[in-house]
């Protein structure tokens, strides 16, 4: 009887042992999976097309802005215009990954040398036209920080400067845009205000967390 209550013994410690490493394995995949997860997620969410123009907009970004140029700021800026897609075009006329309007391609293109071209269907053209217009932009707006002076220029880009000037006139927090200024309607129709007054918003807080291993975001 001893060695029959001996057996069961080693045979229910070898049983519980098996469980508790089962158990352990078990949750071991539960953690990496849950690691992993927003990682995949985020890497899904970057339209392949994406990959082949990191290094064109990365070297654009830094010539008009300098090294530490918000390279996460204009790749999700890109995938709010366009999904990175060439030949995007809106009903109205917009062209290219940055939806350029022909009226802007022949201003900015007759202000800088380098966009002489007018070329939106072009990539490089159209990478270089964003970054350097939103410089350009970003360089008339007084704001709080880097983050807010970002979010005023891409609303500009969006909606027009002049509506940004009214809007921060308007504005207890002129030098705030999200949340804040760019939420006033200075005047424009209500389709164009609710998409101008979230625009920056969802570039900067929603895509911008996505490309931050592209690069230097706006805001943190």
């Amino acid at each position: 009887m001893r060695g029959t209550a001996t057996s069961h013994k080693q045979s229910l410690r070898a049983y519980l042992c098996g469980m508790a490493v089962g158990l352990l394995a078990f949750l071991a995949v539960v953690l990496i999976v849950a690691a992993v997860a927003p990682i995949t997620a985020h890497a899904q969410s970057i339209p392949r097309e994406a990959n082949r123009y990191q290094l064109t907009l990365k070297r654009e970004a830094q010539y008009a802005w300098g090294l530490q140029a918000p390279v996460a700021s204009f790749a999700a800026q890109v995938h709010q215009e366009s999904r990175w897609r060439l030949d995007a075009r809106s009903p109205v006329g917009a062209a290219g990954l940055a939806q350029f309007m022909p009226a802007t391609t022949d201003w900015i293109g007759g202000l800088y040398p380098g966009l002489a071209a007018r070329d939106p269907g072009n990539p490089t053209w159209s990478l270089r036209a964003l970054v350097t217009y939103d410089k350009w932009l970003a360089d008339r707006i007084r704001a709080k920080d880097a983050c807010q002076d970002m979010a005023f220029a891409l609303t500009a880009y969006n909606g027009g400067l002049g509506w940004v000037y009214k809007r921060q006139k308007l504005s207890a927090e002129p030098g705030v845009c999200l949340g804040v200024t760019c939420l006033i309607n200075p005047g424009i129709s209500e389709a164009a205000q609710r998409e101008n007054r979230h625009y920056a918003e969802t570039i900067l807080l929603k895509h911008e967390p996505l490309y931050r291993g592209w690069g230097n975001g706006s805001c943190p």
